[in-house]
C-alpha cells in the first residue's frame, strides 16, 4: 500500500511540475503598463478585489476623495450591482488604463 501511495505522489508531482512550466510565469514584455507607469494588470487585479481600488492604485493611491473614484468605491458594496456588475465595469477600465467614475461598460 505505501509503494502505490508513493507511485500516486510521484505522478502527481510530476503532473503538476509539468502544469507549472507549461504555464509559467507571465513574459513582462506581455505585462501592459499605463502613461504614469503602472501595471494595468494590477489595476485589473485590484478591482477585481473591489470596484474603483485598481483605478485608486493607476492614480497613484494618495488622497481617497480625490484619487478613488467615490461612485464604483461606495456603490460596490451592494451585492450582485456593486460586486457584480461593478467589479466587471472597474476591471476593464483598469486593465485599459482608465481611471474615471463612469459606471458604464464600454
Amino acid at each position: 500500500m505505501s509503494n502505490e501511495r508513493e507511485t500516486n505522489m510521484r505522478s502527481l508531482m510530476g503532473v503538476a511540475v509539468l502544469a507549472l512550466c507549461l504555464t509559467g510565469p507571465a513574459s513582462p514584455a506581455l505585462a501592459k503598463t499605463c502613461e504614469n507607469g503602472r501595471s494595468a494588470d494590477g489595476a485589473m487585479w485590484l478591482s477585481i478585489l473591489h470596484a474603483g481600488v485598481g483605478e485608486w492604485f493607476l492614480n497613484g493611491w494618495g488622497n481617497f476623495n480625490t484619487n478613488a473614484p467615490q461612485k464604483k468605491f461606495w456603490l460596490g458594496f451592494i451585492p450582485f450591482y456593486g460586486y457584480g456588475y461593478l467589479t466587471v465595469v472597474s476591471a476593464t477600465d483598469a486593465a485599459n488604463c482608465r481611471t474615471g467614475d463612469n459606471l458604464q461598460l464600454n
